[in-house]
C-alpha cells in the first residue's frame, strides 16, 4: 500500500495526501506522480492512479484543472473507469462508488466533507484559483447539495509556504486585495504569497471552522512534488494528490 498523509474528516470518510513515495515512475518524477502532462509516461502515471485507488478503495476522479473556480458536481461513477471528470478545479461528490481528487506541486490540495450529508469535495487552490474564489465556490456547492457549514470539515494539505513563493509586487497586491491572508514576505525580503494562509482565510469567511493544516512546505520537502524548486533546478517534476472518499 502507497504511504498517504492520512487526515480525519469524519465518520466514513476516507482522506490524504500522497507523497512522491510508493510509485513506478522513473527519474525526474520518481515515483508516484499522478500528472499526465507533466512527460511522465502515460502507462507509469496511469498506474500510479491505479495505486492510489487500491489505497482509496474505488476508482479515483481528476478534473482537468485550469486554475479556476468551477466546481463540477459528481453524482454517478459514469466514466470513473477513466478517471477522467472534465475541466473543473474542484470535484464534489455524494457517490461512495468512487473518490474525488486534485494533483499539485505548490498549489494547496484543499479536502472538505459533511460526514452526515455525505458529501466529499477535493479543491485546487493555486493562486488563480484562490482569487477567482474556488474555495468559496466549493463550499457553496456544498451547502447547496445539503451540507450544514457547521459539519463541514476541511484539510488543508502541503503546499508551497509564504516565506519560499516569491512573486512581483503587483501580483502580490493584486492576490491579497481579493484574499487579505494571502499577504506574505519570504525569506528573502521579497514579496511573497501564501496560499494555505489564504485558503483557511477564505475557510473562516464561509464558515467553516473545523479546519486542520498539512503545514510541510512543498519547496523546502523534497518528500513531496515542488513545481517551483524543479524549475529552479532546470528539470520537471510531477504531481502529488490530495483525495477524499466516501467509505460506504
Amino acid at each position: 500500500m502507497i504511504p498517504v498523509l492520512e487526515v480525519d474528516l469524519g465518520p466514513g470518510v476516507r482522506a490524504g495526501f500522497t507523497t512522491r513515495a510508493g510509485g513506478v515512475s522513473g527519474a525526474p518524477w520518481a515515483s508516484l506522480n499522478v500528472g499526465l502532462n507533466v512527460g511522465d509516461r502515460p502507462a507509469d502515471v496511469l498506474a500510479n492512479r491505479g495505486l492510489l485507488a487500491e489505497w482509496a478503495g474505488a476508482p479515483v476522479m481528476f478534473g482537468e484543472q485550469v486554475h479556476g473556480a468551477t466546481v463540477r458536481v459528481l453524482d454517478e461513477a459514469g466514466s470513473a473507469h477513466s478517471g477522467v471528470a472534465g475541466e473543473a478545479d474542484a470535484l464534489l461528490t455524494g457517490s461512495s462508488r468512487f473518490a474525488v481528487a486534485v494533483y499539485v506541486a505548490d498549489c494547496v490540495p484543499l479536502l472538505l466533507a459533511d460526514a452526515q450529508a455525505g458529501l466529499v469535495a477535493a479543491v485546487h487552490a493555486g493562486r488563480a484559483g484562490l482569487a477567482a474564489g474556488v474555495v468559496q465556490a466549493a463550499v457553496d456547492t456544498m451547502l447547496a447539495r445539503g451540507a450544514d457549514v457547521g459539519r463541514v470539515r476541511a484539510s488543508i494539505g502541503p503546499c508551497i509556504s509564504g516565506d519560499a513563493y516569491e512573486v512581483p509586487e503587483q501580483m502580490r497586491a493584486d492576490v491579497a486585495a481579493v484574499v487579505p491572508e494571502a499577504w506574505a514576505v519570504t525569506r528573502w525580503g521579497t514579496p511573497g504569497v501564501d496560499l494555505g494562509a489564504g485558503v483557511a482565510g477564505e475557510l473562516a469567511r464561509a464558515g467553516v471552522r473545523a479546519v486542520s493544516r498539512v503545514s510541510t512546505c512543498t519547496f523546502t520537502d523534497e518528500r513531496l512534488y515542488s513545481h517551483r524548486r524543479a524549475s529552479a533546478e532546470g528539470r520537471p517534476t510531477g504531481r502529488f494528490a490530495g483525495v477524499v472518499r466516501l467509505a460506504g
